[in-house]
């Protein structure tokens, strides 16, 4: 029986790419449908890290394989409603932001994402979330950007003369990169690069975690691998 599955994405680099790895996994191994739901800060994190047409191979468009912006879902989020309505088997929010845990944690809905949450526990459907700062530290990845002491501000500059959307000066303008690699693989001096970066999770971002771990009808995921796990429970 094809179960339905709605994906909250939320505005962080780190757990991103491995939740769409995740769920194109799924896609081949479980009859499923995924309805995705970006928020308006995950609809610019989505076109730098370069996944942003490849959402479409979770979702294809089709009822309940929809991609919704919040962008484009105006105040009221009607499509929310689809929660109360026994559309949905389960939500998974992946990446969470700290800035959507605490919302959760506090019962705050005034995102895309964090009212889909709240409508789904009102409506019985049972939401996991991966929160991207749990506790301790994290080593996120960072989308492309220009290593200053390795530039050579070569003239003319084959990176910047190639970007297909202007996106580079002096620096990587991130909200109109879309994360292809081009200047990076152009740059001689191997100047651009994404990369890891370690950051320290703030405690009241690991105390946010812990509450949402006791809020009835939420599950606290440890990272986007934990996620097929849910199969055997939806």
């Amino acid at each position: 029986m094809t179960k339905t599955i709605a994906w909250g994405i939320t505005g962080a680099g780190h757990f991103l790419t491995s939740s769409f790895d995740i769920f194109r996994q799924m896609k081949s191994e479980y009859d499923i449908r995924v309805n995705t739901f970006l928020s308006s800060a995950a609809e610019e994190v989505v076109r730098m890290y370069g996944i942003e047409q490849e959402l479409e191979k979770i979702s294809c468009g089709e009822y309940l394989e929809e991609i919704f912006l919040e962008t484009q879902q105006g105040k009221s989020w009607p499509k929310t409603g689809r929660f109360l309505l026994d559309k949905y088997d389960a939500l998974v929010v992946t990446p969470a932001t700290s800035n959507t845990v605490s919302k959760i944690a506090h019962g705050t809905a005034d995102s895309l994402v964090s009212n889909a949450v709240a409508q789904a526990v009102k409506g019985g459907v049972p939401v996991y979330v991966v929160p991207v700062d749990i506790a301790g530290v994290v080593i996120s990845e960072l989308p492309y950007g220009i290593a200053r002491e390795k530039c050579q501000k070569c003239d003319p500059c084959p990176p910047g003369d190639t970007c297909p959307h202007g996106a580079i000066s002096d620096q990587i303008d991130l909200l109109k990169c879309s994360g292809c690699g081009i200047c990076k693989d152009l740059c001689n001096f191997n100047a651009i690069k994404g990369g890891p970066v370690e950051l320290k999770v703030r405690d009241i971002d690991a105390r946010n975690v812990e509450v949402v771990r006791e809020l009835e009808g939420i599950t606290i995921l440890e990272k986007p691998e934990d996620i097929p796990s849910i199969m055997d429970e939806i």
